[in-house]
């Protein structure tokens, strides 16, 4: 069953687990919510999924679990954490991963672990990010440019000003990878809240509306706590 929350808060509260649950946004972009849902149990905002269980945000998967904003991916089981995954299959008990793609027949993997030695550099975690992001990046008129990684110190994308507030950490992380994968890391090192990379790439419109659903999420569920 796959019933319409009026916020993600709410969806976690329900007493039934299994139950799958859609925000009013979704439920009007995809009438037919339910179908696409059918076989699924305890996803929340999923798409022309089957027999999945535990994922969110995820389109055109099959048979997965615990999974999120995933894409046509199949037959993944006992996996935890993975996000932003597209194209696997038959893979089982991996986690953590992030970015993966047209990965097969995996068994407990995970991403290599850096050790201090390589020199790669500490995650740094900001706290309350998705409300410190919004704040900086709704400055207006032109705090936010979704064209340009970095425009100047006042004026970032939605990845830049993730790397920018993290400060010296965030910086060195940046140089060292790039911008997208270094937002990736703090924003997963700093709330339970996913985004996708593919949120990098939005209009400010679309990426400042975005934002604000994040920063909504994190402060209610702070006041969970």
């Amino acid at each position: 069953m796959t019933q319409i929350f009026n916020s993600y808060i709410e969806y976690l509260s329900r007493t039934d687990k299994k139950v799958n649950g859609v925000s009013k946004q979704f439920a009007e972009r995809h009438p037919d919510y339910e179908k696409q849902n059918a076989t699924n149990e305890g996803c929340w905002n999923c798409s022309d999924c089957s027999d999945c269980s535990d994922c969110s945000r995820c389109s055109d998967c099959s048979r997965c679990s615990d999974c999120s904003d995933c894409s046509d991916c199949s037959r993944c089981s006992r996996c935890s954490d993975c996000s932003d995954c597209s194209d696997c299959s038959d893979c089982s008990r991996c986690s953590d991963c992030s970015g993966c793609s047209r990965c097969s027949d995996l068994k407990n993997a995970a991403p290599i672990e850096q050790s201090d030695g390589n020199g790669f550099p500490e995650i740094p975690v900001i706290q309350d990010i998705h409300q410190k992001v919004y704040e900086a990046a709704s400055v207006p008129p032109t705090a936010l440019n979704m064209d340009t990684w970095h425009t100047c110190d006042t004026t970032h994308c939605r990845a830049g000003w993730v790397t920018f507030l993290a400060g010296k950490l965030g910086k060195e992380l940046e140089q060292t990878t790039n911008t997208p994968f270094a937002a990736m890391q703090i924003y997963k090192a700093s709330s339970p809240i996913r985004v996708s990379p593919v949120r990098f790439y939005e209009t400010n419109e679309i990426a400042l509306a975005d934002m604000k659903r994040c920063a909504d999420e994190e402060k209610a569920l702070n006041e969970t706590k």
